[in-house]
C-alpha cells in the first residue's frame, strides 16, 4: 500500500511537469481537394465506373455531346486507368485506338478532372496498389465524346 501511494504521487508530479504538445500545423498537400461527390463510396465496380465517368463528363462539358450516338462513330478510344486507394489517378494510357487525335483528346479529358476520383480501396484486390479499369470514349464527327459507361443502350 505504501508503494502504491509513492507511485501515485510520483506519477502526479511527473504529469504536472509535462508541457502541452505543440499545436498541429497543417501543411498544404499536392493532392487535389475532395468534393462532396468524390467522397461517395461506390457499392460495385460498375457504380465506381459510373461515378468516375460522371466526373470526367462534368470536367469536360465543352467537349461532350448528349443523345443518341451517330450510326457511324469516327473514333473509339479505350483508356486504361489506374486509381490509388484514395482516388488519386496513378496512370492513364491508351489501350486501343486508331485515331491519334481522339486518343490525345481522351487522355486530356481524364487529366482535366480537377479533383480526386472516389476512393477505391474497398474495391481493390488484396495487396493491390491500384484499382485498374477501362473506359471507352465514343467520338462524333466534331470530336466530341460520350463515355460508354454513361451512354446506355443505343
Amino acid at each position: 500500500m505504501r508503494y502504491g501511494i509513492i507511485v501515485l504521487a510520483a506519477a502526479s508530479l511527473l504529469s504536472a511537469c509535462q508541457t502541452a504538445a505543440p499545436p498541429a500545423v497543417s501543411t498544404p498537400t499536392s493532392t487535389p481537394p475532395r468534393t462532396p461527390a468524390a467522397i461517395q463510396l461506390a457499392a460495385s465496380i460498375d457504380a465506381y465506373k459510373s461515378l468516375v465517368a460522371q466526373q470526367i463528363m462534368a470536367a469536360n462539358a465543352a467537349y461532350t455531346f448528349n443523345g443518341r450516338l451517330p450510326p457511324m462513330l469516327p473514333a473509339i478510344v479505350v483508356l486504361d486507368l489506374s486509381v490509388g486507394p484514395d482516388g488519386e489517378l496513378k496512370s492513364v494510357h491508351v489501350h486501343r485506338s486508331r485515331d491519334s487525335e481522339a486518343s490525345a483528346a481522351a487522355l486530356a479529358a481524364v487529366r482535366r478532372v480537377p479533383t480526386l476520383f472516389p476512393p477505391a480501396a474497398h474495391l481493390m484486390q488484396r495487396h493491390a496498389r491500384t484499382f485498374d479499369f477501362s473506359e471507352t470514349f465514343l467520338f462524333n464527327e466534331q470530336y466530341q465524346f460520350q463515355l460508354r459507361t454513361l451512354s446506355g443502350p443505343q
